[in-house]
């Protein structure tokens, strides 16, 4: 398939102005005008069209085919959230309008769905209060531990560092260096959970916080929480809950109950809103209470008379941490969720969640080795180590995917699963998609004894094969060079 810029020729125009047609009356200065024209493809309109609508044919999404990337939750996203999203009294409000006085009447609708959201995120976490401001899962990471600073230089408490395990999202540790903090990391026991004795060792008056997932990146529960929670309180440390994997406990367990003391959650995966293209994302943040007056300003309270208001009145506030609200429009969306899924559905959710994970780990144990002895949780964890005794990484595994219609699972993480591959199937995914999943994935373990040849030169369905990753997650600049002729 050729670049739009390959398939340019030379005075070829999608749209041509009338001659004669007057110049613009708006005159620029001559310093920010081209010397020659902007080097951009030229083509005619139904080129430029065809070529956008055949790339949209490429892209892999929840609409179009399975998704089951570990730790990422790519459910399907109810249309009925995104007709709620885009009603035009939300879509046509500016963000400045709650500002003012008279605005702030003109949105009440708007104010009461930030003010309801929080209250429904607080009762499903158990959390005092919510704050909506963070625009995704790691700007939710850094607002907890700043929040975690605030706290401790109110208290005079002079910490240095944060426990993380080994089994960690790499976002974690990210965060805790972002916010001036050490990161000391916890290794994991002969059953993937962190080592408790290890635990006890680096826990001492300087620590901060431990930051957690439950359950695990390896889908295992984190059964000892509120012991761990006890060693960290002792010394006037926080439990940090990192909710990305919240969809395999809503409605069965809250994060205060479990010990933690702030949590982020991710709209963008537990409540079902669109993710997996670069954004929009919201990671909203819940506190007990005795953190409560360190949330982010401002607060949408609701006043004596029913009204909803914005509240500045927090001395002790980290202050704004994003502009205006959070995104608003993902807000929305997961609002509309709740609403329509309700608690008895949020326990199903997780139901589900569970069970499509331990079924496919079931159906894949004989052909894989599985991380979990027993049952896991949502997402269950295999290394491929089996396939590298053939010479075929998992990597070779995760590209032959892409040819049998299947995005492929999380690969190489967590770090300390050798050629890890993470399967997350999530709730909406029918028993049919999963055995059509397990049938592929034993068929290319399978080839990988066979031919495994095959495997190594796949993908050969899409119109560029391997590429160099590295180079590209590193390298971030680019700009077409046309061939020389």
């Amino acid at each position: 398939m050729k670049l739009i810029y390959e398939k340019s020729v030379p005075g070829r125009r999608a749209v041509r102005w009338p001659e004669g047609a007057e110049e613009s009356p708006a005159q620029l200065p001559s310093s920010l005008l081209r010397e020659r024209p902007a080097e951009l493809p030229e083509l005619a309109e139904v080129e430029v069209v065809r070529h956008f609508t055949a790339l949209s044919r490429l892209n892999y999404s929840v609409d179009t085919h399975f998704y089951p990337l570990g730790s990422c939750t790519m459910k399907y996203n109810p249309k009925a959230c995104e007709a709620a999203a885009a009603l035009p009294g939300l879509t046509d409000l500016h963000p400045l309008w709650p500002q003012l006085r008279p605005g702030g009447m003109l949105t009440q609708g708007a104010l009461q769905i930030l003010y309801e959201t929080e209250r429904l995120l607080s009762e499903i976490t158990g959390m005092a209060e919510v704050t909506l401001q963070p625009l995704a899962g790691a700007h939710g990471e850094l607002t907890g531990v700043m929040l975690m600073a605030a706290y401790h230089r109110d208290r005079g408490n002079r910490k240095t560092h944060i426990l993380i395990p080994d089994s960690a999202h790499g976002t974690n540790p990210a965060s805790v260096a972002i916010a001036g903090y050490e990161v000391v990391t916890v290794p994991s026991d002969a059953s993937g959970r962190m080592d408790l004795e290890a635990f006890r060792k680096a826990v001492n008056a300087e620590t901060a916080s431990v930051m957690m997932t439950s359950p695990s990146t390896l889908g295992l529960f984190v059964a000892n929480s509120r012991d761990i929670a006890d060693l960290v309180h002792a010394v006037d440390g926080l439990m940090y809950y990192d909710g990305a994997n919240l969809n395999a406990i809503l409605g069965r367990c809250k994060p205060a109950e479990m010990g933690f003391d702030i949590c982020h959650l991710n709209l963008h995966k537990t409540f079902a809103t669109p993710h997996g293209g670069g954004g929009p994302g919201s990671g909203p943040v819940g506190v007990i209470e005795k953190l409560r007056p360190y949330l982010p300003i401002s607060r949408v309270i609701r006043q004596p008379d029913g009204t909803f208001a914005l509240d500045y009145d927090a001395p002790k506030s980290i202050g704004y941490i994003a502009p205006f609200y959070g995104n608003f429009g993902v807000i929305v969306r997961a609002y509309a969720y709740l609403l329509m899924i309700g608690r008895e559905g949020l326990r199903e959710v997780s139901h589900l969640a569970v069970l499509n994970a331990n079924y496919l780990q079931e159906k894949l144990r004989p052909h894989f080795e599985a991380v979990a002895a027993g049952r896991c949780m949502h997402e269950c964890v295999f290394s491929g180590r089996r396939l590298a005794e053939h010479g075929v990484l998992t990597l070779d595994l995760a590209k032959a995917l892409i040819d049998r219609g299947i995005h492929p699972p999380t690969v190489y993480f967590p770090l300390n699963v050798p050629e890890a591959i993470m399967i997350e199937p999530t709730e909406t995914e029918t028993r049919e998609t999963l055995d059509r999943f397990a049938e592929v994935m034993i068929e290319l373990a399978g080839l990988a004894k066979s031919d495994p040849e095959a495997l190594k030169r796949a993908p050969v369905t899409t119109p560029v094969g391997r590429l160099d990753e590295v180079a590209a997650a590193r390298n971030m600049d680019l700009v077409f060079q046309p061939s020389p002729v």
